[in-house]
Parts: structure tokens; sequence; C-alpha cells
């Protein structure tokens, strides 16, 4: 395959004739897609390349039906005549969730989530209108079959996981009726599918939306169930109900018909349950089968927004085996399993990691019980052999996304955190004073500081402890 910053290169001089002043890759959330940003000046676009030319072409479509439409997606502004490189509008850099967690649950966050309730209502009604489904990326209408793989994504990757004992068909039999009642053709227009906080940019105080293309026709509330339920934003229940509120009165608006509030609810609800469980089958998938450390920390955030959602909602009368098994889920016992526990003030434990360079030998542990950790890092691709980063570090953001996505770098870290949570939990429990972490390479200043610097992170965030972070050979770095 041709170089895809040549293949952009190309595509960006049939929309600009002056050369860019310089591109960078942004770190890949999903999938195969790899995205840059280009600057030129005080402007910039976002080039997306990718091999996967469905999942191209109906992202193309839709951006530029949508765009036809008024709706705030990126404008699309060229594409390659493979189909496999486009450059679309800058829509900025930050999310929602990002502003979420920087300013709190703020008024103006509030407004934002507002103007985003009020835009997905108009992207799904107006962006329904002559929207051609066929060129649907999977599925053309999130009916049964999309609602069941959804429920046995929850099953097989989280529920048996648990080893709870129940009755497998009358569980099944309870599934079927959950998704015909929830395939219902009541209010089917345009369901964005992953409408949350990460995929609304905001730039200007305007909202702009992202990765739509696993967009089909479905009901109207999954979306904004998506949107207000997110794990990871934890939004209030005031909150939940004055935005759906909000966002019923909106879309309203926008209907050829009244709408039945009663009935919209009660379809909101069971897609709320639907998408807490979806995700907590990926939590399992990632985490209990592929031993992702982040999304089995994440596995208490969901079981705990389901509780939250369980303490308001019933399902006992249509679905008792399901609802047994939901309540028992939910219960202090499972929680608990997930739960790490957590440091407070008066903790002993202290953690010291460090990066070093093996040109300098390991560092020396000097507390009383000694031991700990040496981890080698030189099996990872040294970034350091590249001119573009030799003069870098493992603190530099082009660093990290090339450790981040050339090199198996999480691969290892995913491994080296299962080892290290083993002793830190036990540690805790027994009120031991130090644990060291030491990751060494050649130089100790591409590879082994990126990994001290995330294991850092993921000890200060899952275990709330007190981390020494020292980089033993900074003063010889390459500059």
């Amino acid at each position: 395959m041709e170089d895809p910053i040549i293949q952009i290169q190309d595509l960006f001089n049939t929309i600009n004739h002056s050369s860019w002043d310089q591109i960078h890759k942004i770190p890949q959330s999903g999938g195969d897609r790899v995205y840059y940003r280009i600057h030129q000046g005080e402007h910039s676009w976002i080039a997306t390349s990718s091999l996967n030319i469905k999942e191209n072409q109906t992202f193309i479509y839709f951006a530029q039906h949508f765009k036809e439409k008024g709706l705030p997606v990126p404008k699309v502004l060229a594409v390659n005549e493979q189909c496999t490189c486009y450059i679309q509008e800058d829509v900025g850099n930050t999310s929602l969730l990002e502003i979420l967690e920087k300013e709190g649950k703020t008024e103006h966050v509030f407004k934002l989530f507002q103007k985003s309730l009020k835009s997905l209502a108009a992207l799904q009604v107006n962006g329904h209108q002559d929207l051609d489904y066929q060129k649907c990326l999977t599925s053309k209408i999130f009916g049964n079959q999309s609602i069941m793989t959804d429920l046995l994504y929850y099953k097989y990757y989280f529920l048996d996981s648990l080893q709870y004992p129940y009755d497998k068909q009358a569980l099944m039999n309870e599934f079927e009726l959950l998704s015909d009642q929830l395939a219902s053709r009541d209010f089917n227009y345009f369901l964005f599918r992953d409408f949350q906080s990460r995929n609304i940019m905001v730039h200007n105080d305007e909202v702009f939306f992202i990765d739509f293309q696993g967009g089909m026709q479905g009901g109207l509330s999954y979306d904004v169930a998506s949107l207000l339920w997110q794990a990871k934003a934890e939004l209030s229940q005031e909150w939940k109900d004055q935005l759906l509120a909000y966002y019923i009165q909106e879309v309203q608006q926008l209907l050829p018909s009244a709408l039945n509030a009663e009935a919209f609810k009660k379809q909101y609800n069971g897609f709320v349950l639907l998408r807490l469980l979806q995700v907590l089958g990926a939590y399992g998938f990632r985490g209990l089968f592929e031993r992702k450390a982040h999304f089995l920390a994440s596995i208490p955030l969901g079981l705990q927004n389901l509780k939250n959602f369980l303490a308001t909602t019933h399902l006992e009368k249509e679905t008792p085996v399901f609802a047994s098994i939901l309540n028992w889920m939910v219960s202090d016992e499972v929680i608990n399993r997930f739960t790490p526990p957590t440091a407070n003030e008066n903790t002993p434990l202290q953690i010291t990691i460090h990066s070093f360079s093996y040109k300098k030998g390991i560092p020396v542990d000097p507390t009383e019980n000694g031991g700990g950790f040496v981890f080698d890092m030189r099996g990872i691709l040294n970034p350091g052999r590249f001119d573009d980063y030799k003069k870098l570090s493992g603190l530099d953001k082009p660093v990290q996304d090339f450790l981040e996505q050339k090199t198996k770098m999480n691969v290892f870290l995913n491994s080296v955190w299962d080892l290290v949570d083993i002793n830190v939990e036990d540690y805790l429990q027994r009120g031991f004073a130090n644990l060291q972490i030491n990751f060494g390479c050649t130089g100790g200043q591409h590879r082994s500081v990126f990994a001290a610097e995330q294991t850092a992170r993921h000890l200060r965030n899952k275990y709330k402890l007190k981390v020494n972070l020292v980089h033993t050979n900074k003063e010889n770095w390459v500059k």
C-alpha cells in the first residue's frame, strides 16, 4: 500500500495549492481508521486513512447527506479515487466528555448537553428524510436481530463469566420478549448507534458529531439513552430527568404527529437497560477475556450505573428470571468482587517507579523489604531509532502515539499491570510500606519513560496510591 502521508498530500493538493506546515497523527479511538491533523497557518483539516472502503463510503455518504440538511457534522472536502483516504473539516479536538471532566457539572456543561440533544433530534428526524439506508455499514434496521445480538453479547462475555446458576431457556425466552418490545416500529428514524459524549466535539461553544458511520434506522430513544447513561459521564438523576424532558420537547417540534410520551419513555427505559448491558458485555470481553486493566477497572462503575437504573425501574412482572439475575448482579457481593482496595490518608504503602537505562544499571531499592519489579522494555520497538523521535522522550505526545499505535506496548503494559496489581492489593491488605517498580530500556528516554508514566497513572487511578515517579537518566537524554 502507498504511504498514507503521500496519499493525503496528493489529496490535500486538490483542495489547497500551498503545502501544509505540519501534519501529525491523532491517537486512534477504534477500528482501523488512522486520523491526521493537517496545519497550514491558522487553518487545520482532518485526514482519514483506512483500507475499510465500505466503512469509508458509509461515513462519506452520511456526512454529505447530513451536511446538505444543515446538520452539525464535519464537511467532507475531498476523497481519493480508491476511497481509502478523505479530508474533512476540523471541528476541534475537545470532546464534550473532556469538558465535563474538566469543568464538572456546571451550568455551561448542562447547556452543552442541551445543545447536543437538540442537534441529535434534528439529526434523527431531518437526517432520516431521503436517507438511503441501503448505504448502512452493517444492519439497515436496529430490530430484533440487533437487539438480541447485544443481549447475547452481555450474556456470553459478562454474565456467564460470573458463574451464576440460572434457567438458560427461561432467560432466552425473556430476551426474545424484550427484543420484540424494543424492536417496535414506533419512533423509527435515524439511529446514531454510538451517541456518547466522546463523539460530540465542542468548537467555539457549538457541538459537532463524529463517528456516526455505524448508524441505521431505529428507535429515537436509543441515542438519548446512550448519552444520558454513559457510565464515564456519571450524570445525576436530576440531570438525566431534565435532559430527557428537554429532548422530548425538542423532538416533538420536528415530528409529523404527536409523540406518545408514555410509550416513548417505556422504550427509552428498555434501551437504557440494553445499553448498560452492552457496555458490561464490552467490559467483560476487554477486561475478563482480554485482561485489559482499564476495562477491568470500569466494571464496578458499569455495575453501579445498572444499580442506579434498577432503583427506579422494575422488570419483575414480564421478565422474572432476568430481574432476579440483574438484582443479584448489582449486589454488594458482586460489585465488591470487582472493586479493588484503595488507599487513604493512613495507608503506609508508598510506590516508587523508576525509568532507567540499562547502560547505567538497575536502580537500588534501599527500603527495608526491598524486592519489587524490574521490567525490560527492550523488546518494544525503540522510537529513538527514528529521527522524528530521537530528541523527544516518552513524555512527548508524538512518542506516546508511536508506542501506542506502532508497537505492542499496550499488550506489554496490560500484562505488567496484571502482575503488579496482585502485589499491590496484597501489600495494601498487609500494611506493607514500600514497593519499587522499575522500567528499563537502552537509553532510559522513550519506552521506559512512557511505561513508568502510564503505570503511575494506572496505580493512582485504580488504587488512589501515592506514587513517587523518577526518570533516573533524564540528564543524559538526547536533546
